[in-house]
């Protein structure tokens, strides 16, 4: 019985039938390579430990791979994390300097500005001390003047004054008369002078105009 189950692995002319012939799925090697599975055994799994292919081995190898491929992402991951949180602490820092700075300039203007202050109040607290309309016209004389000496030192200027030309970017007209005696738009009369420091108006002055 034996013997004609192996014949019939062998056609009329003698030759071995390809199609029962067992090889490797690897190596395409024949049954006796002894490196891994045969095409017959492929669905069962290489039980060769030495398959370079499907053994044990292989898949030791592969997972040896992959386990060092997570681990570089991993190491590179963290390492973008940290440089975020450094990122994100230095970017604090900076908004938290920059508020301070613009702080203390703020408060060093006000300084400044309290300072140049400070000897009119102590020329309005003098004057309010006199009874004698004299004195107190002078008073009030010293203080209008130190008011223009603090401006100054502030680096405010005056605008506005009688003949000038007028300048939208400087003097608001709310006045206007005809005089042919007067230069096309001359001011005549100033009735509330502006200010303003450098290029930046505090006040435009409130002015008359001819023509």
């Amino acid at each position: 019985m034996e013997e004609n189950k192996e014949k019939d692995t062998i056609n009329a002319d003698g030759v071995e039938n390809s199609a029962d012939k067992k090889t490797c799925a690897g190596c395409g090697a024949g049954e006796g390579c002894g490196k891994g599975e045969t095409t017959a055994d492929k669905a069962e799994g290489c039980s060769d430990a030495g398959c370079e292919h499907h053994g044990k081995g292989y898949y030791r190898k592969e997972a040896e791979e992959l386990r060092k491929k997570v681990e570089k992402l991993e190491s590179e991951l963290k390492e973008k994390d940290d440089r975020y949180l450094r990122m994100a602490a230095e970017y604090d820092n900076f908004r938290r300097r920059s508020r301070e700075e613009r702080q203390a300039s703020y408060d060093a203007a006000v300084a400044d500005a309290v300072k140049e202050i400070l000897p009119i109040i102590d020329n309005l607290e003098r004057a309010a001390m006199y009874d004698d309309g004299e004195k107190v016209r002078e008073g009030v004389a010293m203080t209008a003047k130190a008011i223009t000496t603090a401006l100054k030192n502030l680096g405010v200027e005056e605008v506005g004054k009688s003949g000038e030309t007028f300048d939208p970017q400087l003097h608001n007209a709310v006045l206007h008369e005809e005089d042919e005696t007067k230069g096309e738009g001359e001011i005549v009369d100033v009735l509330q002078k502006g200010y303003k420091k450098g290029n930046k108006m505090i006040r435009y002055a409130m002015v008359k105009t001819v023509n």
